[in-house]
């Protein structure tokens, strides 16, 4: 007994953990990761997932140009997103997520607006429109979400709101008047490309009213595999795989359409999932800001797009739109939360 003793002490020198301090036998616990270190880490991941958010999803617009470019784009926006929304859905499935009927239904509805109006329509567009200029055309979903929350009376436009959406009209009039002064532009092309912000921002205000999966995997998972599922029914009955000439799908198309499966369905968007439940949500929509600079930014530096003095007055335009828009919104929700505190308030005196 006496010698397991001393052998368990022997053992505690050799290993560090007992130390003379003062005189007397200390047990000093073995270094473990401090909170500096997990701080750090954390920061890390942070930044990681910002990187995402903000410069793989302002890239997807490049990506889909070159995707588009031999791979018809009803074919290609149909296959990213079976890919991705089967991939997330089995991860959700892993993580002990079942569908009900109600999340099909659900899906159906906000992946129509989503990936068969959304980005069916922004894959065609791009092959008539620049990957910047489409980037800063989505760029108004902001103000298109304000426009439709309010004509289904969910929210109130402040000053501050109206305001960033006069300017963002200015900033899309610009754009468009930039585009159709260019040699082989395209006005439907760039209505396309309105068409989808629309699309998306009708789905982001209805979304919260249909009976979504709660688990955040599932909830984009689901949309995406019925919006894929609509977009590959809307290509085989406009004629795209007949016309697909697989020999012919160039290897840029590829490598786009591959980039746009694993990086901008799957990385960045378990990014921006992780993020919304680490930062204010304010500050994770932060990416709508940088998105339009990337893609220009890239536009201009690997497909030789033209960035004049109107495209950059347009984003200066549509970005100051953004700023002042959710300005006004967090203007608007404080006084909303000041009216109802003080009614709340009256209520209880009057009680």
């Amino acid at each position: 007994m006496v010698s397991e003793h001393a052998a368990q002490i022997l053992a505690l020198v050799r290993s560090g953990k007992l130390r003379n301090i003062g005189g007397r036998p200390v047990i000093v616990p073995v270094p473990t990761p401090t909170t500096a270190d997990h701080g750090r880490a954390y920061s890390v991941k942070l930044a990681l997932a910002f990187a995402a958010t903000y410069v793989i999803w302002g890239s997807t617009y490049l990506a889909i140009r070159y995707a588009v470019e031999t791979i018809p784009p009803l074919v290609a926006a149909g296959v990213r997103h079976s890919i991705a929304g089967a991939v997330l859905l089995g991860w959700a499935w892993a993580r002990g997520y079942r569908p009900k009927r109600e999340h099909w239904l659900a899906g159906l509805s906000v992946g129509a607006f989503y990936f068969l109006g959304g980005h069916g329509t922004l894959h065609w567009a791009e092959q008539h429109v620049g990957s910047g200029l489409a980037a800063l055309l989505i760029a108004t979903e902001p103000m298109f979400i304000v426009v439709l929350a309010w004509m289904l009376g969910q929210q109130r436009i402040s000053r501050l709101s109206a305001l960033g959406l006069g300017l963002g009209v200015i900033g899309v009039g610009l754009l468009m008047g930039a585009e159709l002064t260019m040699k082989g532009s395209s006005l439907l092309g760039l209505l396309a490309v309105l068409v989808s912000s629309l699309s998306w921002s009708a789905g982001v205000v209805i979304s919260p009213k249909v009976r979504l999966p709660v688990d955040a995997l599932a909830r984009t998972a689901v949309p995406s595999v019925c919006g894929a599922a609509m977009l590959l029914i809307a290509a085989g009955l406009t004629g795209e795989f007949q016309a697909v000439h697989w020999a012919s799908i160039s290897i840029r198309s590829v490598l786009g359409l591959v980039y746009l499966i694993v990086f901008g369905s799957i990385i960045a968007f378990t990014a921006y999932t992780w993020l919304l439940q680490q930062c204010p949500p304010a500050l994770v929509a932060t990416h709508t800001y940088a998105n339009p600079v990337i893609a220009v930014l890239l536009g201009w530096l690997l497909a030789s797009e033209v960035v004049g003095w109107r495209v950059v007055l347009a984003s200066a335009a549509i970005l100051g739109a953004i700023v002042l828009i959710r300005r006004g919104e967090r203007t608007a929700t404080q006084g909303e939360s000041v009216r109802l505190a003080a009614a709340d308030s009256s209520v209880s005196e009057c009680a």
